[in-house]
């Protein structure tokens, strides 16, 4: 089959020189997010047939909890912008829908949202973030509910601008606006960091920053509007900023 890749002849090109600080999403980018979200729902799972057995009997995998959390997603369009919130109610139904007490989803979240903190960065992560982090402010942007301090990694970002406080989630201009104004800058002296070609590249475009698109899978770029860079690791990310001075 022939590549259908778009020729990055026509794409812009990255200017380090603009740059004074840089966003980076975090599921995906710096870490994989499916065998994390996995693992926590096999914990909160095991904790169901302890504390809640017929709510763990109805729902008995975790596949079945991802299930009525999608559910949840469509009961509860007011709540997009919140995965913990999503993720709570839609353990709040599963137990209701079992006749168990639906006030254990507050400690049930909690089982579940603390495993999803633990994750397994990808290799070339912690040396690009020493490097990019003693060059600029750092701010992590995500529509995800990952807690950068609790993950390990608070050290490394001025700041972290989710779609859960801030009330809009990527694409919306308006959350690359808000991480342009933690690190003090403006929208176009900001680089935007990402894996998602619509959440993060398009997004960050559509705010007027530069934005480069973290392509760990080999996957062919679709959009008409292109990112200044592809990346296929932080470590290339890291190389293109290895002779700027810190």
């Amino acid at each position: 089959m022939e590549d259908e890749r778009i020729p990055y002849s026509r794409a812009p090109m990255l200017d380090l020189t603009k740059i004074r600080a840089i966003s980076l999403d975090l599921d995906d980018t710096l870490w994989p997010i499916w065998p994390t979200i996995a693992r926590a729902e096999q914990v909160l799972l095991d904790w169901l047939k302890l504390r809640a057995p017929a709510t763990a009997g109805l729902f008995g995998s975790p596949e079945a909890l991802r299930e009525i959390r999608n559910r949840m997603h469509t009961l509860r369009p007011d709540l997009h912008a919140d995965l913990s919130a999503l993720r709570r109610e839609s353990i709040r139904l599963a137990l209701q829908q079992a006749n168990e007490d639906g006030t254990l989803a507050e400690e049930a979240f909690e089982v579940f949202f603390a495993e999803r903190q633990r994750v397994d960065l990808f290799d070339d992560v912690l040396p690009a973030l020493d490097l990019l982090a003693a060059r600029y402010p750092l701010v992590a942007l995500t529509n995800g509910n990952a807690d950068i301090a609790r993950v390990g990694l608070g050290a490394y970002f001025t700041a972290s601008i989710t779609a859960r406080e801030f009330g809009v989630a990527k694409p919306d201009a308006r959350i690359f606006e808000a991480a342009a104004r933690a690190a003090d800058v403006a929208p176009e002296q900001v680089l935007h960091v990402g894996d998602d070609a619509l959440l993060d590249v398009l997004g960050a475009l559509g705010a007027g920053m530069q934005a480069v698109w973290v392509n760990r899978t080999d996957q062919l770029w679709q959009q008409e509007m292109q990112p200044h860079a592809e990346v296929a690791s932080l470590a290339e990310l890291g190389a293109m900023f290895a002779h700027e001075a810190p």
